[in-house]
């Protein structure tokens, strides 16, 4: 549900995300909650798609580096093989 609003533009806020600054501007982290956990999908989003980094239940305040480490590198990886067919489209 979280992610079909994201896709129709809608802005979401607390509680249902948060902003992650210290990935990038567009990125962030959805919180859900269910009986047994409360999980976090971290995503940033694009003009064209809303890219789901990493999907972890959350067991601290903080977010574990291995995973800071792990989206950083997947941002990277996705913006070297996005960036030829984007400079092609002119975008």
């Amino acid at each position: 549900m979280l992610l079909r609003l994201m896709q129709q533009g809608e802005q979401l806020g607390m509680p249902q995300a948060e902003p992650l600054p210290d990935f990038g501007k567009r990125c962030g982290a959805l919180r859900v909650r269910d009986a047994q956990h409360n999980w976090r999908i971290m995503y940033r989003v694009d003009p064209d798609a809303i890219l789901i980094l990493e999907v972890y239940a959350r067991k601290t305040r903080k977010i574990p580096d291995e995973f800071i480490e792990r989206c950083q590198d997947r941002l990277k990886r996705y913006d070297e093989a996005v960036k030829p067919a984007r400079k092609q489209s002119g975008k």
